[in-house]
């Protein structure tokens, strides 16, 4: 059975083909563009109060959601594109984080795991 990160890859994959979009899709050219949807989503926050940032209207929801969903979109063609297991690359980067921030050391901090 797919899960969902392999239904929407392939979704996207099919969208992509059949636009003939590959060539414009190196790892640079996703990678740039990831960013610039990262920066749309902080554009809808960038002058919120942090109080104001937790009470989004349904139309703002709306926006950061589609922004997010850009995000996944190029998240998921660059893994795809370089050949990258991403549900294997969060696993070990949780992994990862749980040695780095163990909760008796990191639970209430935001100090980075070099300084705990």
């Amino acid at each position: 059975m797919d899960t969902f990160i392999q239904q929407l890859s392939s979704d996207i994959e099919a969208f992509v083909s059949a636009r003939d979009w590959h060539q414009f899709h190196s790892p640079k050219n996703l990678s740039m563009a990831l960013s610039v949807e990262a920066a749309e989503l902080v554009e809808h926050f960038q002058w919120l109060t942090p109080d104001q940032s937790e009470d989004l209207s349904g139309d703002q929801c709306q926006a950061v959601g589609e922004e997010l969903a850009d995000i996944l979109i190029y998240t998921l063609m660059v893994a795809q594109r370089l050949g990258i297991d991403l549900e294997q690359a969060t696993v070990n980067k949780m992994n990862q984080n749980r040695r780095k921030y163990p909760v008796e050391k990191a639970r209430g901090l935001t100090a980075k795991y070099t300084e705990l």
